[in-house]
């Protein structure tokens, strides 16, 4: 019974990893391009968009910021879970 129990945990333990690596954000830095406030988003020099969150201040962000930027692929859109503006 133990060596069973044993093995069920190790799958477990096995699947846990797994789920938690997909779950990693992605991360991005460059340049603002273009915010628009409209569409709460961001486009960096890369050509990218990013979906601003509600709790950030899109006021404070403007073209010509270098950025670093943390994002999780959601539904087919980067949603920034992070950001960092370079100095």
């Amino acid at each position: 019974m133990q060596i069973r129990i044993g093995r069920i945990f190790a799958g477990a333990a096995a699947a846990l990893l797994m789920l938690s690596g997909m779950a990693l954000a992605e991360q991005a830095e460059g340049t603002i391009k273009q915010v628009s406030k409209e569409n709460m988003t961001l486009t960096l020099d890369n050509g990218k968009s990013y979906k601003l969150n509600a709790e950030m201040d899109v006021d404070a962000l403007s073209a010509g910021m270098e950025v670093v930027i943390a994002y999780d692929v959601t539904g087919g859109e980067n949603v920034i879970t992070d950001m960092q503006v370079v100095e």
